[in-house]
């Protein structure tokens, strides 16, 4: 069973989600929230597998609420809500640890697929902003060098970037590797530097253009 915290401000919206999400035999929401604050009140309480929120929410936004969520809860898979899938949003909220995003007129299948698939570990994209990731993939194509340097990485620098690429955050990277958060941190900067990468997204796209992602 996976269970499910659901965040937005508006009510309707609340019940219109638990409607479609229990009505289903394998999700069960055990609490809501209307603003960040009962966010993480709700999540302590209940430590769900899936939170899936809007990121326009009443009192604390939702990117810093991501942040204390994640901070406390690394296991914790959180599934963007949102009627704004600006390239900005959609990039500031990976950088902040979204597993995913749904839109929300998407039909009931999309949203309990969605939650479905974070739960699992991996991602989720509606086609709207996986259009706009595959934009920015194509204006962003490694170059030369870029692979070169891919292909020259030493064995551990090469696994942690395809950790990278499949979502894992840092924790989770100690944890896979036996490493501590701060040598994990300064691996990760490291290994940015190596590969000619702006940021963690952009490290993600060049790990996917070079096969690296779904590699052993």
């Amino acid at each position: 069973m996976t269970t499910v915290l659901v965040v937005d401000d508006s009510p309707v919206v609340r019940m219109g989600l638990r409607m479609i999400l229990e009505a289903e035999a394998d999700l069960d929401v055990v609490a809501e929230a209307s603003s960040g604050a009962d966010a993480l009140e709700e999540a302590g309480r209940h430590n769900p597998d899936v939170v899936l929120m809007d990121v326009r929410i009443s009192g604390m936004d939702g990117l810093t609420t991501m942040g204390h969520l994640l901070a406390r809860w690394p296991d914790v898979r959180v599934l963007v809500l949102t009627t704004d899938d600006t390239e900005d949003n959609v990039y500031e909220a990976l950088r902040a640890g979204a597993r995913g995003f749904v839109i929300k007129d998407s039909p009931s299948e999309q949203v309990v697929q969605a939650v479905r698939t974070v739960a699992a570990g991996n991602a989720h994209f509606s086609p709207t902003v996986a259009r706009k990731l595959l934009d920015h993939v194509s204006a962003t194509l490694p170059r030369p060098e870029d692979s070169s340097r891919i292909r020259g990485l030493a064995e551990r620098d090469t696994r942690l970037l395809r950790l990278i690429a499949r979502g894992y955050r840092n924790a989770e990277i100690a944890t896979e590797l036996n490493l501590t958060a701060s040598t994990v941190k300064t691996y990760v900067s490291r290994l940015l530097s190596a590969i000619g990468a702006r940021d963690r997204v952009h490290a993600v796209l060049i790990a996917h253009r070079a096969g690296l992602a779904g590699l052993r």
